[in-house]
This record gives C-alpha cells, sequence and structure tokens, in this order.
C-alpha cells in the first residue's frame, strides 16, 4: 500500500475516523498535541537529542545512523502498540505525523505501512496544525454571552442553551477565580489550551456560540486577545440573581472542599482583598461558619466583577432578572430574553 501525504484540512477530516500517531518524544508531546492522538515516540528526550546534535555536528547521514540503532530495537514493540490501539476497528488506517512532517513521521509510517496499515502523514507535521489552530482566533465569530455575579450558576446555565456552546472553564481545567482550581485536574499547557479551544472553534464554525463571561486568564493559561477582544464586544446576557440566593450557591459547593485549599485561596487574594477582610474570611472558615466566609468573599468578587462590566459598552449588556440560581429557568430567561429582542 502507498504512503498518502495529506494536507492540515485533509487530515483533520480524516482524524474524525481514524487515529491520529504522534510520533515526536515525550517531551513535545507532554507540551502540546493534537487532542486525542496517541504518543508512539520513535526517539525518547534523550535519543532526540543525541540524534540532533549528530545532525548538526556531523552529518545527515551520521544522523540517520544513530537513529537506526535507536529505532531498530523498537519496531516491533511499536507494530504492536499500533495494533493494540486498533483492536476492534475493521479499518486498519491511521494518521501518523512529527514536527514538520520530515524523516520521524517518515521512518515509523514506513514501518506501518510495511506491515500493513494504510496510513497518511501529514505535510507539515504537528507546525501545520500549530499554524492552522492559532488561525483560528482571528476569525470572526458570533458569540452569546452568558454573565453574572460569582454563584449565579452561569456555567450549568451554560449546559442548558441549545445550540453551540464552548465551555472555556471546561477546556482550562479551572473555574476561573482563585478557588477555581478543579481537584484533581491539571491544567493543561497555554499552547494545549488553545488547541482545543481552537479545534472547538471550528467545529462551531458558522453558527451563534454561547460562551461564559470570563476573565481572559483562566488560571494560568489565557484566552488568545483576539478572541477575547470579540468577546468582550458581544452581547452578554447578565443574570441578576440576589446576593443571599448566590451565597447559598456558593457554600453548597465550595464548603465540600478541603479546607486547607480554600484558606490558601484566600491568602493569594489577600492584597486585594484587604488584611482585615483576608484575617476574618479565614477565621470564619477555621469555624466552620463557611456561610459569613463566603459572604466576605462574595462581596470582593462582585466588585471585580463589576469592575469588568463596566468596561464593555453599555449597549452591550442585557440585565434578565432572576430570583434564583435554578439552571433550567435561568436558561429559559436567557433564551427568551434572545428571541424577543435579537
Amino acid at each position: 500500500m502507498a504512503i498518502t501525504r495529506l494536507n492540515i484540512d485533509d487530515f483533520l477530516q480524516q482524524a474524525k475516523q481514524h487515529i491520529v500517531i504522534d510520533v515526536r518524544s515525550p517531551s513535545e508531546y507532554n507540551h502540546a498535541h493534537i487532542p486525542d492522538a496517541y504518543s508512539l515516540p520513535l526517539f525518547n528526550d534523550e535519543e532526540r537529542k543525541i540524534v540532533g546534535t549528530a545532525y548538526k555536528q556531523q552529518s545527515r547521514e551520521a544522523a540517520i545512523k544513530i537513529g537506526l540503532d535507536y529505532y531498530g530495537t523498537k519496531m516491533r514493540a511499536m507494530v504492536e502498540q499500533a495494533e493494540a490501539w486498533l483492536q476492534g476497528r475493521e479499518d486498519k488506517t491511521v494518521l501518523v505525523h512529527c514536527w514538520r512532517g520530515g524523516m520521524r513521521s517518515a521512518g515509523v509510517a514506513w514501518l506501518l505501512d510495511l506491515y500493513g496499515f494504510k496510513v497518511y502523514t501529514l505535510a507539515g507535521g504537528y507546525k501545520a496544525f500549530r499554524n492552522k489552530m492559532l488561525e483560528q482566533f482571528s476569525q470572526p465569530y458570533t458569540f452569546n454571552i452568558i454573565g453574572g455575579y460569582t454563584g449565579s450558576g452561569k456555567t450549568e446555565v451554560l449546559h442548558k442553551m441549545n445550540g453551540s456552546i464552548i465551555d472555556l472553564e471546561a477546556i482550562a481545567g479551572h473555574r476561573g477565580s482563585a478557588f477555581g482550581a478543579m481537584d484533581g485536574v491539571p491544567q493543561p499547557s497555554q499552547e494545549m489550551f488553545e488547541n482545543k479551544l481552537a479545534l472547538q472553534l471550528m467545529a462551531h464554525a458558522g453558527n451563534t456560540i454561547w460562551l461564559e463571561d470570563e476573565s481572559q486568564r483562566v488560571g494560568h493559561v489565557n484566552i488568545p486577545h483576539a478572541l477575547w477582544k470579540q468577546m468582550r464586544q458581544s452581547m452578554v446576557c447578565f443574570l441578576d440573581v440576589p446576593f443571599e440566593e448566590r451565597l447559598q450557591y456558593i457554600v453548597a459547593g465550595y464548603s465540600k472542599k478541603d479546607k486547607e485549599q480554600l484558606v490558601n485561596a484566600t491568602m493569594r487574594i489577600q492584597k486585594r482583598l484587604g488584611p482585615l477582610e483576608t484575617k476574618t474570611a479565614i477565621n470564619h472558615l477555621l469555624e466552620d461558619n463557611y456561610t459569613d466566609s463566603f459572604a466576605i468573599l462574595l462581596k470582593y468578587y462582585d466588585k471585580q466583577y463589576k469592575k469588568g462590566l463596566q468596561e464593555r459598552s453599555p449597549d452591550t449588556i442585557r440585565t434578565i432578572t432572576s430570583s434564583n440560581t435554578n439552571a433550567a429557568t435561568n436558561a429559559i430567561l436567557v433564551a427568551n430574553s434572545i428571541r424577543q429582542n435579537g
């Protein structure tokens, strides 16, 4: 069978139904990769370094010979790993890529083709994929933004909306505030966050996309500036939910968290919260008085959100009054507001 070389658009189309195999080194893959791609490194990090040094300091031929020494002992294991990934599939097709679509992907593609797989490679490699992803952030989109003070249940409302939604916090692995770290969920690198986000934007291209109102920084990753600028210019459906309702919602969710994590999160905002409020909030936490502690914190976050809201153009803000944090009810209120006002 012949090995077929695909451009990035055709490669992504094929990736919807076939597995993607990333043959870059483990550190390259761990930093960022095509979402859902399998890692099958031709060289480990140290081997890659040795081969690269030989290429630069000696010759291409010397580097290939050294690489073959490493590759030869791995061939069977690599074939068997690919077989395991394809188990249960009728179509034995694989998509292979390296960094630039060079020798690493060519070598693995040759082996898998020799064994009997149908193999596609990516022209330009991961670099072509990465450039494609970066292009997505400057494309024009139509966004509807769900806003509201902390504790309004915006994320839950987002998931109740009909149509295209993108959950930025889920992609970032973080809920956005100092308290937003998700238990047991590590945040992706900035590059990986962008890759995941760009693919979702592509999947919803041409549709009106619902997003939650976010700061540009979500944990330690940032929404790309061009996209963030579009979000700031889009219509915000601001859910105005009473303070006490929001406080109950926050206490119900965060009182189950580890107390030490809550104290540490409070300490991270002490410069802006102020020494007295920080001390009082922490003392309440230590005494299991979550309601009074979060009342202090909620007032702080309300001020921060209001400041961000004031930076928007007033004609992009639509206030929707709600008496509670029921996500299904509030999603209907938001949808009705959009229908009535466009």
